[in-house]
């Protein structure tokens, strides 16, 4: 017999469907059109339709030509350079992490997260929960976390891929097969985690759909590299960096440590990759489309933590999902969290030259130009970002 959905579950679904409107709206404000139509095909996959969330399996076509280089030519000595390290920083996930070690997350003494990271720590209903209850909530919030984490390495591990067939230079060819495997330990390190020592996996983010989706779909080999190497690898390195400060479990920061060390090579081969590219080698035209995407894609990064899911499963019949954004939104620590996550890609993004006067107001308003004076990946080292402070 077909079920109809309750009223409570119309009402939810409008209110969210409200909610995407205004973030696209937001997403949207610097009125690029060629942009707008390329995100329209992975915004209505992922925002209305939920393909992340109801299909197990997603084929998307990545409809580019793989470019053959048949004179071998190695004239790129820093990317070289990158490559060596990387042989050499390979890390074996099943061996090199003690996953003997025991994970109870629901124990006082495991600090996965401190509570005031959670946004709930600011409602009055916070201090009326049992400890047991507050470490449930911390429990979901830091699976949420690493499973958003997981589902972008899978995407980082396919956008690699592609960009090594379509990279025109030999040394980013060879660089590229090292960052598959790189990827790939990424993906198996976090589902393992999640699955043996947390216990729980959660759906992939709307938002982070639409950019996988987005940049997958591109037939643009370069915006492959943009989206994956500048903007999700940039805010994942930002990710990690702060949530290995906050957490105080072992393994976990063994983890985040061990997969730090590879982002920071990866964010470093983007910029360099892309440089001089974008600085030589494409249109006035295409130089803007492509810094207007970087923005759609920063905002939907932004909003990828506005933890819908958390909402979704504890705090539905509590709030309103504009209440729960506004919380989100203007709690001290996760506000902390989006704008160290950002660090890492502002100074990226204007050592590419896609950080002009013309889109600045738009990063402005998003309050993500105080990085733009920090130091792009170039100039950071693994040691840099692992001391690097919060």
């Amino acid at each position: 017999m077909l079920r109809l959905p309750t009223r409570e579950a119309v009402l939810s679904e409008l209110d969210a469907l409200m909610q995407q409107g205004a973030l696209l709206y937001q997403a949207t404000a610097n009125g690029n059109v060629r942009v707008l139509a390329g995100l329209l095909g992975p915004a209505y996959r992922g925002l209305i339709q939920k393909r992340g969330k109801r299909e197990d399996t997603t084929a998307l076509p990545v409809g580019y030509p793989a470019n053959f280089d048949w004179r071998y030519e190695r004239n790129q000595p820093e990317i070289r350079r990158l490559t060596e390290a990387a042989k050499t920083a390979q890390w074996n996930a099943t061996t090199d992490l003690d996953w003997k070690r025991p994970v109870d997350p629901f124990h006082p003494d495991t600090v996965l997260l401190p509570e005031k990271f959670h946004p709930a720590y600011w409602l009055p209903l916070w201090s009326k929960l049992t400890e047991h209850e507050r470490q449930v909530q911390l429990h979901a919030l830091t699976s949420w976390l690493l499973s958003q984490f997981l589902h972008g390495e899978q995407g980082a591990l396919y956008a690699a891929a592609l960009t090594t067939t379509a990279v025109p230079w030999l040394d980013a060819k060879l660089y590229g097969g090292t960052q598959v495997m790189d990827e790939s330990r990424h993906v198996e390190a976090f589902h393992t985690y999640l699955t043996t020592k947390l216990e729980k996996l959660y759906d992939i983010n709307d938002n982070l759909y639409v950019v996988i989706d987005a940049l997958m779909t591109d037939s643009r080999w370069d915006v492959k590299f943009l989206g994956m190497q500048i903007m999700i690898e940039g805010l994942a390195l930002g990710a990690f960096t702060t949530l290995r400060q906050l957490s105080g479990e072992p393994l976990l920061r063994d983890m985040l440590k061990m997969v730090i060390t590879d982002e920071a090579r990866h964010v470093h081969f983007g910029v360099l990759a892309l440089g001089e590219f974008y600085l030589r080698e494409v249109s006035e035209r295409e130089r803007r489309d492509r810094e207007d995407w970087a923005f759609e894609m920063a905002v939907l990064l932004r909003n990828r933590f506005l933890l819908h899911e958390i909402y979704d499963e504890h705090f539905a019949h509590r709030l309103r999902r504009a209440q729960w954004n506004r919380l989100v939104l203007h709690s001290d620590m996760m506000a902390m969290f989006r704008r160290t996550m950002f660090r890492r890609i502002i100074p990226n993004l204007k050592r590419i030259g896609l950080l002009s006067d013309r889109i600045r107001p738009h990063y402005a308003q998003l309050g993500l130009l105080a990085f733009e004076h920090e130091r792009p990946a170039t100039e950071l080292t693994a040691a840099d970002l692992l001391e690097d402070t919060v």
